[in-house]
């Protein structure tokens, strides 16, 4: 009996923003107010007010429905953007490998151009080349001619050089 007086209750007119929480005495005063009403008010007011809440439900659903297909638009944009940008990352990952890649091949080939002169004339070289290169070049040569080289540069050159070639290993 409560589910159809709540029912009546809505049918009547009463809004979610009038719903409150009654006492039964207070509820019953509220149904014969109603009915009050609805025995003053015609069919075609009544129909009328029906016919009010159906037009407003009608466009609060096609405003949802207007809503949920911004939010499917705005996920297929976002999809496509993230896509995007996967694909912009793979191709600089590539690069960075690419790159790494061939600065390997590069220090190979300066360290058999090194590998192949006098000390002196490696260690004259070494010394003035980018510390960072120097070492990756030290590393790849032989561990006695990296000694004769260490050897034949300025004590504090040769000094940072094995410092950074030590950390490098660590």
């Amino acid at each position: 009996m409560v589910k159809l007086l709540i029912t009546f209750f809505l049918l009547v007119g009463v809004s979610q923003a009038e719903e409150k929480k009654y006492t039964e005495e207070e509820f019953k005063k509220a149904l014969d107010l109603q009915v009050d009403r609805l025995k003053k008010s015609s069919v075609s007011q009544l129909t009328k007010e029906l016919l009010e809440k159906e037009r407003k439900l009608a466009e609060r659903e096609e405003q949802l429905e207007k809503r949920e297909e911004q939010i499917r638009l705005g996920e297929e944009s976002l999809s496509k953007r993230i896509a995007k940008l996967e694909s912009k990352q793979t191709k600089i990952l590539g690069c960075i490998d690419e790159n790494a890649r061939k600065e390997a091949i590069r220090i190979k080939q300066l360290v058999s151009v090194i590998s192949n002169m006098k000390p002196a004339k490696a260690a004259e070289l070494l010394s003035v080349q980018d510390a960072q290169i120097s070492v990756k070049i030290i590393e790849l040569i032989e561990p006695e001619r990296a000694s004769k080289i260490f050897n034949l540069m300025d004590k504090e050159v040769s000094a940072r050089l094995q410092k950074q070639y030590l950390n490098m290993r660590q």
